[in-house]
């Protein structure tokens, strides 16, 4: 498996999954109902509660998923007067959320900071409005960061707010693993964290961390939450869980980025195109469509999952396979993922 978002390897860890069981033997399989009717239980506002502190923010929120918490946190926040401004890369739940609120919208360059400043000098904002700065910890797709240090000095500017979805950097990035804020140390000047539990946290659920009362406005007005039913409870246990041992096993991040390198040092030596934009995610560009999917069925053939990208979720003539790494793999899985790309590399006359 070199095609999940596992990367702390915690889905399989027996200390997750006993959690998971006992939740289930202490509380059921679901809450039936919604936050604000049936579906909240104790464990979860201690999940809410260790979130925020894990974050370095006052508060925290939950829902089913990350995709429905970027909806409803963007959707409830944003309103009439107000402007997003987002990352043309961003994540599809990003872009419905700003579509589905009343404010306007605009996309600036990928990771391009001059672009959005030019966007910023020249939209004017209604007195009441305000403007928003939206983007990716982590870009899904290439595994490259967002420039937090450059966009935080742009909303100081501006008098902007800055909304990161790191979804897949928290656990993995940072020095205590809280994602790319921590990492870039910019912690305390981004405005809101959206997170998902479908990646370090392996299991299902999606939160936003921020200011006591912006959570508040969003735990009472988010369509997102009110209208559907609760995280469920082998989820929140689950989540506790990873949380103690992301936070008591800093070494598990340190044996996950040793893979990384040693994984992107085969591929570069057999000439391959990697792209390693400091995450966990390795893309492997290839080029062409239809090699790009021959060479993922061929790598399959030889044992290995991988993910395949095309336009339009990657750049026009860069179709690429995406391939990610976990804390658990083994010496003998990267040697059998490198051993794969390049027999396929070999019959396919693409090596450098």
């Amino acid at each position: 498996m070199a095609g999940s978002n596992n990367y702390l390897g915690l889905t399989h860890h027996p200390k997750v999954m006993e959690a998971a069981r006992k939740a289930i033997s202490d509380f059921g399989t679901g809450c039936t109902g919604s936050r604000f009717l049936n579906g909240t239980l104790s464990i979860h506002e201690e999940m809410e509660e260790r979130l925020a502190r894990f974050l370095g923010k006052e508060a925290c929120i939950t829902s089913g998923t990350g995709y429905q918490t970027n909806v409803g946190a963007i959707a409830t926040l944003a309103g009439k007067s107000d402007v997003i401004f987002g990352d043309r890369d961003n994540h599809a739940s990003i872009i419905d959320g700003a579509r589905l609120s009343f404010a306007r919208k605009f996309k600036y360059r990928h990771n391009d900071v001059e672009d959005l400043e030019r966007l910023l000098e020249a939209t004017e904002v209604a007195p009441s409005g305000a403007r928003l700065i939206v983007t990716d910890g982590v870009f899904s797709m290439l595994g490259d960061l967002a420039p937090l240090p450059e966009l935080v000095a742009l909303a100081r500017r501006f008098d902007a707010r800055v909304m990161v979805d790191d979804a897949h950097a928290v656990g993995v990035l940072g020095a205590s693993g809280t994602g790319t804020p921590e990492h870039f140390g910019v912690r305390d000047e981004v405005d809101l964290i959206i997170g998902t539990f479908s990646k370090s946290f392996g299991c299902l659920g999606g939160f936003v961390a921020g200011p006591r009362t912006v959570i508040d406005y969003i735990r009472h007005t988010s369509r997102s939450i009110i209208f559907s039913a609760s995280v469920t409870p082998a989820s929140v246990a689950t989540v506790l869980a990873c949380l103690d041992i992301i936070e008591a096993e800093p070494e598990r991040r340190q044996r996950l980025w040793a893979k990384v390198r040693h994984v992107k040092q085969g591929l570069e030596a057999m000439g391959l195109d990697v792209i390693d934009g400091g995450s966990p995610i390795l893309s492997v560009v290839i080029g062409d469509d239809v090699t790009t999917l021959e060479f993922n069925k061929l790598l399959f053939e030889h044992g290995v999952f991988v993910n395949p990208v095309l336009p339009p979720a990657a750049p026009p003539g860069m179709s690429l396979l995406r391939t990610s790494y976990m804390a658990t793999h083994t010496e003998e899985d990267l040697e059998l993922i490198l051993s794969a790309f390049k027999a396929v590399s070999e019959k396919l006359r693409i090596l450098g």
